[in-house]
């Protein structure tokens, strides 16, 4: 607000600038930046430069830049249109540093199953999720998703992809139950109310106050009903198997979208060759890491931006 731009506060308490224009943030950064004492050069970094162990500057395309310090806060391989290419590993293994290994996380997954296909662009809320390997649940969660042409995304499902590691060797499944609130029972006796009430139509028109409309034909082919069949002919175990389909959609994962589509990278520069307390290379004295660039990555909701924030402010402070 300082700076000049006005903010607005929406729901989650994410914060956001009133215009919804990023670039309004980036003039903010540069006024705020670039005081008397500081110079912006534009130039692409291909190389630090070490002597005896210490940096001495930075050699670009247009030139070599002298200096004592230098922060490397290149992004991760996320999001390239925006620079993050992946460069700065290659710069930091120049030097002797460890790269972990990089994968995509908070990305969206692609699934076997095409009926998505048929549903793109529905979003789901309040449905609890639950992702099994082996027989064995390696995750759970609760909110909400979005199906796409490829598969699923949105909130819980970017929160997901950072527990699942190479999908093909682990043959995950993901477990969708649309109605968390209700068990089983209390289901059955919601479905039963519902077919008393459209007891003249068929099964097909008789779900629209419990289900998303365009959902309605996934469901019923997953419990192996007929969709034509009148609802006052649904029996007691046609009825417990549209329970069963409602409380668990099956997902199969294939594997997840290019890391180019990820919100972070997951892998980096390794943690214990960084000062935690300044940020510092523990290799090369005056090199600095701050960012996604580092080997640390968390859930949506802002704990990747903070942590961008806060190693910022440590390597900024320290240099």
């Amino acid at each position: 607000n300082e700076y000049g731009v006005e903010t607005k506060i929406e729901r989650g308490g994410r914060v956001f600038p009133v215009s919804d224009k990023a670039a309004d943030v980036v003039k903010a950064l540069r006024k705020f930046a670039l005081k008397p004492n500081v110079k912006l050069k534009k130039a692409d970094a291909q190389k630090i430069l070490v002597e005896s162990g210490a940096v001495t500057g930075v050699k670009t395309d247009k030139g070599v830049i002298k200096g004592e310090r230098v922060i490397l806060c290149t992004g991760g391989k996320s999001y390239p249109l925006t620079g993050s290419d992946g460069s700065g590993y290659k710069m930091a293994a120049a030097l002797g540093h460890t790269v972990t290994e990089l994968n995509p996380s908070l990305v969206p997954i692609v699934t076997e199953e095409k009926w998505v296909r048929g549903v793109m662009g529905l979003t789901l809320k309040n449905v609890a999720v639950k992702v099994k390997s082996g027989g064995k649940t390696v995750y759970e969660d609760f909110g909400e998703m979005l199906f796409t042409h490829f598969g699923v995304s949105g909130p819980i499902i970017l929160s997901m992809s950072a527990h699942l590691r190479d999908p093909q060797k682990n043959k995950y499944r993901i477990e969708i139950d649309l109605k968390p609130a209700l068990d089983e029972k209390k289901l059955s006796q919601r479905i039963t109310r519902d077919f008393e009430k459209y007891s003249r139509k068929q099964l097909i028109n008789a779900l629209d106050d419990l289900l998303p409309k365009n959902l309605i034909p996934t469901i019923i082919t997953l419990a192996g009903l007929d969709p034509r069949k009148s609802v006052s002919q649904i029996t007691k175990a046609e009825r417990a198997a549209l329970v069963g389909a409602v409380k668990c959609v099956p997902l199969n994962v294939r594997g997840f979208r290019p890391i180019e589509e990820a919100i972070v990278t997951s892998g980096g520069i390794k943690t214990s060759e960084i000062n935690p307390s300044t940020m510092e290379s523990k290799l090369i004295n005056g090199l600095f890491f701050a960012g996604e660039i580092i080997d640390a990555d968390g859930y949506t909701g802002g704990y990747n931006l903070q942590m961008a924030y806060s190693t910022a402010y440590l390597a900024g402070t320290n240099v």
